[in-house]
């Protein structure tokens, strides 16, 4: 692999559906240990990127490397490799917390004392501990999510999928989110975060990649991306661009709240 200090590299990936574009020339490179925030309107390419990053869909073109794997020459490794949380909630609402991450557990191959040691160890790192031997029917929004979050990281994978964490949930559960995935990264997990909420990636991101049409049309840090937005593009010259005035700046777009 040519990108071996990256936790993820992606280079010039095209896909289309039923002739219409999705991605092309979809290029990023996420460091080890640190969050990014990919930014897009709807129909952007956001999801589909993470899809074929994580091994759900082939590109039609270009590369990419994942934990040091080639995600095409190698999809079952960098499945080992990684953990995905997706824009619908993947537990069983019938199940308990713990039940859902011991089945979680027996799904990828954990004996069964394993998988409870695994369950209870993921059930204390989110605090989840006194709802676990209640029904997810019963949990909140926060909960849920982060019951979720849990989920996916039954293997402690190194590189972490979250695509549009916390879509639907109300400000307090956004903000129990933000902390159980800023505790990741500090205990050194890479996460790609896709999100339209531009306080989320303001919050979380060390670094962005705003996608249009496909592909990558600006990436920094979230003040090297207000600082591509002069003066005379805000009402005020007094103060700095918003990050959403340098995402109607780049793609002319304004952001929605709406999964994409």
């Amino acid at each position: 692999m040519p990108y071996e200090e990256a936790a993820l590299e992606a280079v010039d990936l095209r896909k289309r559906y039923r002739g219409k574009v999705a991605l092309d020339g979809f290029s990023l490179r996420v460091e080890a240990g640190t969050v990014c925030g990919l930014l897009g309107p709807n129909g952007a390419g956001k999801t589909t990127a993470v899809r074929i990053l994580s091994t759900l869909l082939r590109p039609d073109g270009g590369r990419a490397w994942v934990a040091g794997h080639d995600v095409l020459a190698d999809p079952k490794a960098v499945r080992y490799r990684i953990g995905l949380v997706g824009q619908n909630a993947s537990v069983d609402e019938i199940l308990t917390g713990r039940q859902n991450l011991v089945l979680f557990g027996r799904l990828h191959h954990l004996k069964a004392a394993a998988a409870k040691r695994r369950a209870d160890e993921l059930l204390e790192r989110f605090d989840l501990t006194e709802a676990a031997g209640k029904p997810v029917a019963a949990y909140s929004g926060g909960m849920r999510r982060r019951l979720d979050l849990a989920a996916g990281l039954i293997l402690s994978p190194p590189v972490l999928f979250l695509d549009e964490p916390t879509t639907g949930l109300d400000p307090r559960a956004r903000i129990e989110v933000w902390a159980s995935i800023k505790d990741l990264v500090g205990s050194g997990t890479t996460v790609l975060l896709t999100t339209q909420y531009l306080e989320e990636a303001d919050q979380l991101a060390d670094r962005i990649a705003v996608i249009d049409a496909g592909r990558v049309v600006a990436a920094g840090t979230p003040d090297e991306l207000k600082a591509k937005v002069g003066p005379d593009r805000v009402e005020t010259v007094t103060r700095k661009p918003t990050l959403d005035e340098v995402f109607l700046h780049l793609t002319g777009h304004a952001t929605t709240e709406e999964p994409s």
